[in-house]
């Protein structure tokens, strides 16, 4: 982080006075400089989303009846539209673009995206988008516990499909996966608004194709769109937001806001409102020494010639502090005071305290001049004073006054008791041959003996980047004794080289650490920085565990996404209730007859159902035979192999008993009629169990059939004879 570096203004007054009257005090309620908001259109988005859901479940919920009944007799209006539109290869190209869209293409796509996050390192919205689909599964899942919709009637299915038909499941995944994409690759403006418009067009076609095949209806399009696209947006606005993680590639290092638009203006008000301050201009300044804040230059207005600087501290850079303290806690072990700060308010006081101490203890530093509030507990904006004319360390003519500076700056800050810990290049300013100190954000009062001795150490090797090791260490012992020297090169070591001193040395060709060991009257150990301890251990289970979880998250969501949802979430599936009875019918549209649960005798449960196109299976599960204990599968046709008939359970229906169950089921039954027939397999654990329990004396009372021509006739009934069940 770099508080100031050359001046394009020569003459510009060393010191710029600010006087602190006249300054406002926010009222109670009022909203601050910055507020923060997730801007209009994930308002609309959320506010769609609401009135979607709850419309759909005031009309759906209860079933097929009042204006759940209108509401399907419009769509499916103007799904036969769409279905039966005379347009030469419609249909052909309905299905390629239709599978383009289903689940595998989607899958595909979703590890792109991921991959893409990854190689990029933005892992914030990789997290970010795992849990918005997992939110997304549950929101869906709740609705469908709720609204049970059948497909169109009327226009018949060419196409794979699977469960109820509310919210599509297909435009959900690609409005999830291409609003995701939208906000994690694509930089906001010209190019995202384009790429928004492409996207639209793409869901438009694909809803299209989807009702050209007879699989979804225009309500259930909407409602999956509005859900796909609302839950990934309002996820990166709460918590990746554009004015924190903006999407770029090259140019500003990540912790580097952007000072216009609307942060600028509110720049400007803060200083105005909180310290009677007037800028004229903000521009980015000394951004390359800068990894931790958003440096910048302001020009007074009242002042020609007059700047200040500031550092716009964000939440993000707080995380940002927080992981990098972590990784080196896992790859170190817990060094001196590596706590990381809880807020950017706490932040922004550390570094304007430390400031202030360093000015009382003599040190040639900024002047502080406080701060002000952007964003409550979110952005703060620190002000000290600019150093014009100053050149940073490696641009700058160093002799023996600015080497007897360095040092002398190292001496003081010990008889302080004081540490800077971030000693490097960008961190020291040479202006009218005296050397500056700047950054003391993580300045520490009362440091170890190991903190104060690193500094001394890259104080010294900084210094010999322009100058020489011995000439450095002559000097030094003017203010240093020759084992205190000796203890600041025994500890500077790896880690405790600030990375850009590390790369200026290495830059150089030079081996200035060897160089000043050589210049020792005796070789001193290695302090030994790598450490175990329980904490160390402790953190790197609890990081293994999480990562874990999230690789075990992520795997469910694309296997989740790449598995078609074909589970029917009902409690129950008597022979009464219509809706997933019209589901079984239209999986199987050949077949006279569907299945259904006449009653369950004590100990049995309803486990599972699903439908999906050309098979329907219900499973239930019993307290003595396990979880899948009674399946009951309904296709168009059966491969029965070697049976014996046996007495049918109901007229109109031939049933055959297999003459061996197999290896997976005790005893099998086939029920046969016309277009159709449903598999039986009883599953204890072998079949003297089977009737030594009685559970296969049970099966007939527990498996009952609906005509197709009773539900057609329910359906019917119910919409006036407008619906008619194909």
């Amino acid at each position: 982080m770099s508080s100031g570096a050359p001046a394009s203004a020569p003459g510009a007054p060393a010191r710029v006075p600010v006087v602190p009257a006249g300054r406002q005090r926010r009222p109670s309620g009022a909203p601050p400089p910055l507020p923060r908001h997730v801007e209009r259109s994930g308002l609309i988005w959320l506010a769609a989303a609401i009135v979607a859901v709850g419309a759909s479940i005031a009309v759906f919920a209860g079933g097929l009846s009042r204006w759940a009944v209108d509401v399907t007799v419009i769509d499916d209006a103007i799904t036969r539209r769409v279905a039966g539109a005379p347009v030469p290869g419609f249909t052909a190209a309905a299905s390629v673009i239709a599978e383009a869209g289903a689940a595998l293409a989607t899958v595909i796509a979703g590890f792109v995206l991921l991959l893409a996050l990854i190689v990029l390192r933005r892992f914030r919205r990789l997290l970010v988008l795992v849990v918005s689909y997992e939110v997304l599964s549950l929101l869906t899942a709740a609705f469908l516990f709720v609204v049970h919709r059948p497909l169109p009637f009327g226009v018949p299915a060419q196409f794979g499909w699977a469960g109820f038909a509310m919210p599509s499941a297909e435009i959900e995944r690609l409005c999830f996966v291409l609003t995701s994409a939208l906000y994690t690759l694509v930089p906001a403006g010209r190019w995202r608004h384009r790429g928004g418009w492409a996207a639209a067009a793409i869901v438009a076609v694909t809803a299209l194709s989807l009702m050209r095949l007879g699989v979804a209806a225009p309500t259930d399009v909407l409602l999956g769109a509005i859900l796909g696209v609302s839950v990934p947006l309002l996820g990166m606005r709460l918590f990746a937001p554009e004015e924190s993680f903006p999407v770029v590639y090259g140019g500003a290092h990540g912790a580097h806001l952007d000072l216009g638009g609307a942060r600028g203006e509110a720049i400007t008000r803060a200083l105005k409102e909180q310290m009677s301050i007037e800028v004229a201009s903000i521009e980015p300044f000394g951004l390359a020494g800068s990894g931790g804040s958003s440096p910048m230059r302001l020009r007074r207005a009242d002042q020609p010639g007059g700047y200040l600087f500031g550092k716009l501290y964000a939440r993000s850079h707080v995380r940002a502090d927080r992981w990098y303290k972590l990784g080196r806690q896992l790859r170190y072990g817990r060094l001196e005071d590596e706590q990381s700060f809880k807020g950017v308010r706490r932040l922004v006081q550390q570094e304007d305290y430390a400031l202030r101490l360093c000015r009382d203890a003599g040190l040639p530093g900024p002047e502080p001049y406080g701060f002000v509030e952007l964003t409550p507990e979110r952005e703060y904006l620190l002000l000290t004073e600019f150093f014009a004319g100053s050149a940073e360390l490696t641009d700058a003519t160093v002799d023996d006054t600015v080497i007897d500076d360095g040092l002398l700056i190292v001496r003081r800050m010990w008889d302080a008791g004081l540490a800077h810990r971030d000693i490097k290049p960008a961190n020291l300013l040479v202006r009218d041959g005296r050397l500056l100190l700047i950054d003391v954000a993580f300045a520490e009062v009362r440091p170890t003996p190991w903190r104060q001795a690193v500094d001394l150490a890259n104080m010294m090797l900084c210094l010999a980047l322009r100058s020489t090791a011995e000439r450095v260490y002559q000097r030094a012992l003017q203010f240093f004794t020759t084992a205190e020297i000796s203890e600041a090169f025994a500890a500077a070591r790896g880690l405790a080289l600030p990375s850009q001193l590390r790369h200026a040395i290495r830059a150089s060709g030079r081996e200035l650490h060897e160089e000043f060991l050589q210049l020792l009257p005796h070789r001193p150990a290695p302090v030994r920085v790598q450490r175990w301890s329980v904490r160390r251990v402790g953190a790197l289970a609890v990081v293994l565990v999480t990562v874990l979880l999230l690789v075990i998250a992520l795997a469910n969501a694309l296997i989740n996404t790449a598995t078609v949802a074909s589970a029917l979430l009902v409690t129950s599936m008597d022979c009464h209730t219509l809706e997933p009875l019209l589901a079984e019918a239209q999986s199987v549209p050949t077949a006279s007859d569907v299945m259904c649960i006449r009653s369950l005798p004590t100990g049995w449960t309803l486990n599972r159902v699903e439908t999906l196109r050309g098979t329907s299976v219900i499973t239930l599960g019993n307290d003595r035979a396990g979880d899948s204990a009674l399946q009951l599968t309904l296709t168009a046709h059966c491969a029965a192999g070697r049976t014996a008939a046996v007495r049918a359970p109901e007229p109109g229906i031939r049933q055959l008993r297999a003459r061996s169950g197999g290896a997976r089921y005790a005893a099998t039954w086939y029920d046969v009629f016309p277009g159709g027939c449903v598999t039986i397999a009883l599953r204890p654990a072998t079949q003297q169990a089977a009737v030594d329990q009685g559970l296969a004396a049970q099966v007939p009372v527990i498996v009952g059939y609906v005509s197709r021509a009773a539900l057609r006739h329910d359906l019917a009934q119910r919409s006036g004879g407008r619906l008619q069940l194909n």
